[in-house]
């Protein structure tokens, strides 16, 4: 090969190997930025804001949580004693608590898992398929498979666990799902008399909370209580 091949194909790779202009690299960089983003949106993590009262007192009404999707994967489903967020299952939402992200920009947010969103409803998981959930025993307490929940760890202090009787089966695919704040929560106790018997497929859940993360001063992690892993299997 003479010199002059030699420079040229220099050239050649120099030209191959120079970088994109600036405008181009910040797009290509916002594409995959938005990609990730998304992704993580719908298999891992999101965010939401609690819509009203009902899990106090862990979580107050405009809470923001993070909500993650992974223990969900594959086969596993809800397990008792997790809260959970999902979709209404038709009339469980007022209007006021369906708030969504109100201009462009935090409606672009909201696409991709930056903002908090809204339209769903957080409870906790008491009874999953096939389980018999009951209120209330001789002690006042909600029993799963006749085994008494011990709840004085998360429910506010000085509240029942039911001021409602109920004795139902839950259906498979389907929980029964109750808010923490008893006294002001529209749970399934609350729908118990309406078509779908206040069940809650599991299908409509979004994801298991994982951590209230707003306001920064009471951060912490969502943790199953221990009361929930003495319950017998059903059957």
């Amino acid at each position: 090969m003479t010199d002059g091949s030699r420079a040229s194909g220099s050239t050649s790779d120099k030209a191959a190997h120079r970088s994109l202009p600036v405008w181009q690299e910040s797009l290509l960089l916002l594409a995959i930025a938005l990609v990730l983003a998304i992704g993580i949106k719908y298999f891992f993590v999101q965010a939401f804001y609690i819509p009203s009262p009902s899990m106090e007192p862990m979580f107050v009404k405009n809470d923001r949580i993070l909500v993650q999707k992974v223990s969900y994967w594959g086969s596993k489903g809800p397990r008792r004693g997790d809260i959970v967020v999902f979709k209404d299952p038709g009339g469980w939402l007022p209007a006021e608590e369906s708030r969504t992200a109100s201009n462009p920009v935090t409606k672009a947010l909201e696409a991709v898992g930056l903002y908090p969103s809204g339209g769903h409803l957080v409870k906790r998981v008491i009874g999953i398929g096939g389980d018999r959930v009951k209120c209330c025993d001789a002690q006042g307490r909600v029993t799963v498979n006749g085994k008494a929940l011990d709840e004085t760890s998360y429910l506010p202090n000085g509240t029942v666990p039911s001021d409602q009787r109920f004795d139902v089966h839950v259906p498979a695919g389907h929980l029964w799902v109750m808010g923490d704040n008893r006294g002001d929560s529209a749970d399934s106790r609350f729908h118990l008399r309406e078509p779908g018997g206040g069940f809650v497929a599991d299908d409509l859940v979004v994801g298991k909370v994982w951590a209230l993360i707003w306001p920064v001063k009471r951060a912490r992690w969502a943790r199953t209580p221990a009361t929930f892993a003495r319950i017998p299997a059903s059957g």
